[in-house]
């Protein structure tokens, strides 16, 4: 007689000790035979560098700009991607339809939404956000439902946002900047501290509802500003609340080890660029192989000269902040929008490197999350061809080496094809009208 074992079964050892079972046959094919799929979102602000024709500097252009032999070939910005060239495709002339109706500086708002303006649910500024609804699917087979990581930590202000995840109801999801912070979150979880967590969260969600119940007996003498900014304390505080009940389910079973030698938990936004941008990529790496999460968005730079990384450029010997140089319209000025395009793609390769270096039950990591990469503008304020690549994927049917143009594409319908990568078979997101109509995607 067969014994189906559920996936998170464990044995009480002597002494109340609780041992996680390793995979085992008799807990079914869908388990043993099912490979984790995971998503990361990676977000640069202010477009990125597509020269004018007259400078005469294409190589500096974003976008591969030559056919060598049927195969683009990478500019100087993407260069240091050009190892996984085979791993990675460049996704050419998306954009969402909505962009044009809205403010310039709420692209990155609406990157992972689509921001169907027109029908937003009362009382919500955007909808949801595609990295939480695939954590909606995924949240049952880890630890945290989603990570959500930002140059600056918290939500910013509307138009001016300082995170690219919105809940189900549309509201902005408070991100995490501290790599210490984002550390102890996910590796240093024990009972002890996840009970004072929460009861420390229990006492604010107390107090906060007494300041609701107080606002509504007083006729709501609240003002907007006063109610927007209550609604988002309240929505941060109901994103902890879930994570320490997810946090609570998983505390008996142990964390794959690991080796954390390497990191730098000291690294700050306020230092090194590099240092910073490295130590937040290797600890998403390490929650993607410990599968701690499988849902991942982290801002790397804000709109407009918002944040801290405004002055990142500045610190690597150019001449401008980040969002001056995207305005740059001489030939020298984008070019040095071009180098920090390439500091950038440096970072992200160390990324793609750590996701190969790690292994699954098949493949690397990488092989098993889809990395998408982008920007809410091409040039300056222009919310069509926005940059986008895509990374990874390749047991999800993923087929690379690409650059794909076919005209204009929304970029709901690269998302409802990434859904359906993850095996989320949703009919639909946002405004998307179909699947993307791209060999980069090919049903495993």
């Amino acid at each position: 007689m067969s014994t189906s074992l559920d996936r998170r079964a464990f044995l009480n050892g002597l002494g109340g000790v609780a041992l996680a079972l390793p995979v085992l046959d008799a807990m079914g094919a869908e388990v043993t035979q099912a490979l984790p799929r995971r998503f990361c979102a990676l977000y640069t602000a202010n477009g990125m560098s597509l020269p004018r024709a007259e400078h005469g500097i294409e190589e500096w252009h974003w976008f591969p700009t030559a056919q060598n032999n049927g195969e683009f070939v990478f500019g100087k910005s993407t260069e240091p991607l050009s190892p996984f060239r085979q791993q990675l495709s460049f996704m050419g002339g998306l954009h969402h339809p909505s962009g044009p109706k809205a403010d310039p500086h709420t692209c990155s708002d609406m990157w992972l939404t689509g921001a169907p303006l027109h029908n937003p649910k009362p009382g919500t500024y955007n909808s949801v956000g595609l990295d939480q609804v695939i954590a909606l699917h995924t949240k049952q087979y880890c630890r945290q439902p989603s990570l959500v990581l930002s140059i600056d930590a918290g939500t910013g202000f509307l138009s001016r946002t300082g995170t690219i995840s919105y809940n189900l109801e549309g509201r902005p999801i408070p991100a995490e900047s501290s790599p210490r912070r984002i550390f102890d979150r996910l590796f240093r979880g024990d009972r002890t501290s996840v009970k004072s967590e929460h009861e420390k969260l229990q006492r604010r969600i107390k107090l906060v509802d007494a300041v609701v119940a107080s606002a509504k007996t007083l006729d709501r003498q609240l003002g907007k500003n006063d109610r927007e900014r209550m609604d988002q304390y309240l929505t941060s505080l109901n994103e902890v609340e879930s994570r320490l009940i997810a946090s609570e389910r998983w505390i008996d079973i142990p964390l794959k080890k690991q080796d954390y030698s390497h990191l730098n938990l000291d690294a700050t936004s306020e230092g090194e660029p590099a240092d910073f941008y490295r130590t937040m990529f290797d600890l998403i790496a390490l929650a993607f192989d410990a599968d701690i999460t499988r849902s991942v968005a982290f801002m790397l730079n804000r709109e407009d000269g918002m944040g801290i990384s405004d002055t990142f450029p500045l610190k690597l010997g150019l001449s401008k902040t980040h969002h001056n140089l995207s305005h740059a319209t001489d030939k020298e000025g984008q070019m040095q929008f071009g180098k920090y395009d390439r500091f950038l793609s440096e970072q992200i390769a160390h990324f793609l490197t750590r996701l190969n270096g790690y292994q699954d039950r098949q493949g690397s990591v990488l092989d098993n999350t889809i990395v998408l990469f982008g920007s809410g503008a091409s040039t300056t304020h222009t919310p069509r061809n926005l940059p986008t690549l895509l990374a990874g994927g390749r047991n999800m049917g993923l087929r690379h080496g690409q650059y794909w143009r076919n005209g204009e594409s929304r970029m709901s319908n690269l998302y409802l094809s990434i859904l359906r990568s993850l095996a989320i078979e949703q009919e639909s997101f946002a405004d998307s009208t179909g699947t993307l109509n791209s060999p980069v995607f090919s049903r495993a």
